[in-house]
């Protein structure tokens, strides 16, 4: 076979593998390889990466928006709350600046005083508690027949039952003390020594040296020949004789009636003398005699119409306050009830309130105050004045609109960290 026929062949056959096995190769290993690998790297290298496209507008949501709404309202409400708040409790404040003596309590009227006795009476009036003082009261040497009736009457108000043995030693103990002879020897006894008067029916032996300026002048006589004899000298017996005779003259600047006055003054006289004064009392009437009365003056005085001019009404008128108040309590239930009272007063207060009482409620005073007790029976008699209701509920409702916007506050800064932390 001639050389030249072969040489095209293999050329040609040659050519077709390298082409084959070469060219395919070649392009598929290193034509990609060199695409991928360095047409990258060099955009990269070259051309600077593209922005993260901003996100789409948030579209409005209505239900958000009047979520906020409410919320700046809901602030708004608190803050007038507050505002309101601060503005009732400086009025408050500034009318107790402007009134010293001005108390949170006032005095109730008469229904208030029935209506609240009662409502007091329903929780202590027990069977036990009426028998416990009854028998502490037969227990005592000279028994207070006015003091057992009043428990007695409260009894039977509250529809009670008394034991069968207590019913007994009652009307044992009532035969005993109603004798005749025991009310004579009685009787005779408080005319001579009014110490030794009971409250009961001896007592009208006292009566009627009361109502009459006989007692007044009787005490002013005692004192003074103690005092010029070089005796013990009763301070409160003579400025509540003094307060007697003197009554038209201290009415004038303190107020009042000087016959109740007058009344109230015997009927503390009298009580002193048997023993029932409150010491917080003797100590008003000293202060009273130590400080209202022109002593250098007192030699000219020729009679009762001449006492205006050495007392000094000022100093004498809480003594004159509490005897018109006592003339008020025996107007209403008497005598021996006043009495009987008497002794639970300390100062105006407790005399002004008794007798507001007695007014209210009549001949059950006595029965009230022996089961209630002294505290719980002058609570019945006030209530909290309207100023005081204003001045709390303004207190309290700057507290409440204090805790809501710090609550509120909170709960704002609260969210807004729990958003951060949801976009971080």
């Amino acid at each position: 076979m001639p050389p030249g026929g072969d040489g095209p062949r293999a050329a040609d056959g040659a050519g077709r593998q390298s082409a084959g096995a070469a060219g395919p190769q070649s392009a598929g290993a290193a034509g990609p390889q060199s695409a991928g690998a360095a047409g990258p790297q060099s955009a990269g290298a070259a051309v600077p990466a593209r922005a993260r496209p901003a996100p789409p507008p948030r579209r409005p949501r209505p239900l958000a928006a009047l979520g906020s709404g409410c919320r700046l309202a809901a602030r708004r409400v608190l803050l007038l709350v507050l505002l309101v708040s601060l503005a009732l409790s400086a009025r408050s404040l500034a009318t107790i600046a402007r009134s010293p003596g001005i108390a949170p309590f006032v005095d109730r009227g008469v229904d208030g005083i029935d209506a609240a006795m009662d409502r007091a009476l329903a929780r202590e009036a027990t069977p036990e508690r009426i028998e416990a003082l009854l028998r502490e009261r037969l227990a005592e040497a000279e028994r207070n027949w006015l003091a057992i009736r009043a428990i007695e009457g409260v009894a039977a108000e509250r529809a009670i039952v008394l034991p069968p043995g207590l019913t007994a030693d009652l009307a044992a103990a009532r035969d005993e003390d109603s004798g005749l002879l025991a009310s004579a020897g009685g009787c005779l006894a408080c005319a001579y020594d009014p110490a030794e008067c009971t409250l009961s029916a001896q007592l009208l032996c006292q009566a009627p040296m009361l109502a009459t300026p006989l007692g007044d002048i009787a005490g002013l006589a005692k004192e003074g020949f103690a005092y010029s004899t070089g005796g013990e000298v009763d301070e409160i017996n003579l400025a509540l004789s003094l307060v007697g005779l003197g009554a038209t003259a201290l009415v004038v600047a303190t107020g009042g009636s000087s016959v109740t006055v007058k009344l109230g003054a015997g009927l503390a006289r009298l009580a002193r003398r048997m023993g029932l004064v409150s010491p917080a009392l003797a100590r008003i009437a000293s202060a009273a005699l130590r400080g209202g009365v022109d002593w250098a003056r007192l030699p000219s005085v020729r009679g009762a119409d001449d006492l205006g001019r050495v007392l000094r009404p000022e100093r004498f008128a809480p003594l004159v306050a509490i005897t018109s108040d006592l003339g008020r309590t025996r107007r209403a239930i008497g005598t021996t009830g006043a009495l009987h009272l008497l002794r639970h007063v300390d100062d105006a207060a407790d005399a002004r309130r008794i007798a507001n009482a007695a007014e209210a409620m009549g001949p059950k005073t006595v029965g009230r105050m022996e089961v209630l007790g002294k505290s719980r029976f002058l609570r019945a008699t006030v209530r909290i004045s309207n100023l005081a209701l204003q001045l709390f509920a303004g207190l309290i409702g700057l507290l409440l609109s204090l805790a809501s916007l710090i609550g509120s506050g909170l709960s704002s800064l609260a969210m807004r960290g729990l958003r951060r932390a949801a976009r971080g």
